[in-house]
């Protein structure tokens, strides 16, 4: 995994609840805590970080994955804010995670394994998507949507259709974006 997913997690704990914690993470998950953005380092390592976190809080993995990507965005927002010019909603945001934000990601950070998702409006409306990942932190992305709907003050129901961590191939997310009308997946 990228430096800069571990630089995002060190920041939105350190805001969240002092670098004292982050110390703490640190030292209760046995990992070396320096990070360059560019460097790549082992899954394992945001694993252990997250294990710790949900030792520490008493919170299950996916509890604490999602409330990362929840608390990330505002950070995100300020480090790349190139990320949210021209972007008028939280849905708009979400589309163009492939197509903006992912190959923006790989440009700044060449080697980065971003996940994929596939996407598609369904015929209510609600925009479908397939989380096509080898690390399983569907949480993750469901919480950085989560957070991109409170930084664009555009609720969402987000509903979790599939899961890898249930035996599926992949996992699958439906979203409702509220006061939204049927429309089309801008691709």
């Amino acid at each position: 995994m990228k430096g800069v997913v571990f630089n995002l997690l060190e920041e939105t704990v350190t805001r969240s609840f002092g670098a004292n914690v982050w110390d703490d993470l640190i030292e209760a998950s046995g990992v070396s805590g320096a990070y360059t953005s560019l460097g790549n380092y082992p899954d394992e390592e945001i694993e252990a970080l997250v294990a710790a976190a949900s030792v520490a809080l008493s919170l299950d993995r996916n509890a604490v994955l999602r409330w990362f990507g929840h608390n990330a965005i505002p950070v995100l927002a300020e480090l790349y804010p190139s990320f949210f010019e021209g972007v008028a909603d939280a849905r708009t945001f979400v589309e163009g995670v492939n197509n903006i934000i992912h190959a923006e990601v790989r440009k700044l950070y060449p080697g980065a394994a971003c996940p994929h998702f596939r996407l598609r409006a369904a015929p209510s409306g609600d925009l479908v998507m397939d989380y096509l990942s080898a690390r399983d932190m569907c949480a993750l992305a469901q919480g950085f949507v989560e957070g991109v709907a409170a930084w664009y003050m555009h609720p969402v129901k987000f509903r979790h259709l599939q899961c890898k961590q249930h035996g599926h191939d992949h996992c699958t997310f439906a979203m409702t974006w509220a006061g939204e009308t049927q429309r089309s997946v801008a691709t």
